[in-house]
């Protein structure tokens, strides 16, 4: 009795192995070959035109893109408004005006549905739109895994318990990324993103005002010019994460650190006598590198928990269950 069950238990076991590496299998690179030839062309010429009309659209996809992932894996949630029986990620403390380029994937969307309706997910237009987006602004390129589904659900909740903010420390930052299976050089290596895009006064007001040994007082004060010390003001005023090349994907922001010129507080533990000094030191002295980690980690980011096969559904509208 006892060996049939052990068998049972080990078919089991090999059988939900199995189940989780043909979802892995699932995507690829090629997934719209033959179903939607067009959908890379099509995302690529829209990503394009909205990067090239405010540079710092960029950074606004690759973020949202990492921010749906964390939440519910590459499911699109983020994208989804409040209904019936969805609550919005979108006001969630993380995302809660902050988070855009929600206008932008919705008017994607609406061209790759010209040339392919219901075909193409909304999960998979974030993934590939942060990848067109990085390569033009100068950032690295690289193969996107397609085949996701959407969620039909959203959850506030995980969102504001698995997003980072921008006052946690090294320990909670590398306890967050390692939750969702990256190590701490992914984490380091996906935090350079903020070599580009603009963050607001009050997500930085406590670092540029304090006084600690760990910024520089002469970035301190050019900060303060435009970010009042009072809570009541300037609160959406905003900064370049990066001082030196804002518009431009490249490892400054690296270099910056190294100066104590992290704009914001969980930029700046990256390189503040912890263990990811070293890896900060690296990345500033190998843009390469850098750039070619970058990739890896935006490659693993993208596996994080996809729906694939008859799991989720593609959505007609990013928005809304349709």
């Amino acid at each position: 009795m006892a060996s049939a069950l052990n068998k049972a238990a080990a078919m089991v076991s090999v059988m939900m192995l199995l189940l989780s590496i043909t979802c892995q299998a699932q995507l690829s690179s090629t997934f719209y070959a033959n179903t939607c030839p067009n959908a890379l062309s099509t995302i690529r010429t829209s990503i394009r035109s909205a990067v090239a009309a405010e540079r710092r659209m960029a950074a606004s996809l690759i973020r949202l893109h990492f921010h749906d992932c964390f939440v519910q894996g590459c499911d699109a949630s983020i994208l989804l408004d409040d209904a019936a029986s969805i609550t919005s990620e979108k006001t969630a403390l993380q995302n809660d005006k902050s988070a855009r380029g929600y206008e932008v994937i919705d008017k994607t969307k609406a061209e790759v549905e010209k040339v392919c309706p219901g075909v193409v997910s909304c999960a998979d237009i974030l993934a590939v739109a942060a990848r067109d987006a990085s390569e033009y602004v100068g950032g690295p390129t690289w193969a996107v895994k397609l085949g996701r589904r959407d969620s039909t659900t959203a959850s506030k909740s995980l969102a504001e318990s698995n997003l980072p903010r921008f006052t946690d420390d090294l320990p909670r930052l590398i306890s967050l990324f390692g939750n969702k299976g990256l190590s701490a050089r992914d984490m380091v290596a996906l935090s350079g993103s903020h070599t580009i895009g603009q963050a607001q006064c009050a997500t930085f007001r406590g670092r540029i005002y304090n006084n600690a040994s760990d910024i520089d007082a002469g970035f301190a004060s050019t900060r303060r010019r435009n970010c009042p010390a009072n809570n009541d003001q300037g609160n959406t005023n905003l900064a370049p994460l990066d001082l030196v090349t804002p518009n431009s994907f490249d490892n400054n922001y690296f270099k910056n650190l190294l100066q104590k010129k992290g704009l914001l507080q969980s930029d700046q533990v990256l390189f503040s006598g912890g263990s990811t000094d070293s890896l900060v030191s690296e990345y500033s002295k190998n843009p390469s590198t850098f750039k070619s980690d970058f990739a890896a980690a935006m490659i693993k980011m993208g596996d994080i928990d996809p729906l694939t096969g008859s799991n989720g559904i593609i959505r007609k509208v990013c928005s809304a269950i349709a």
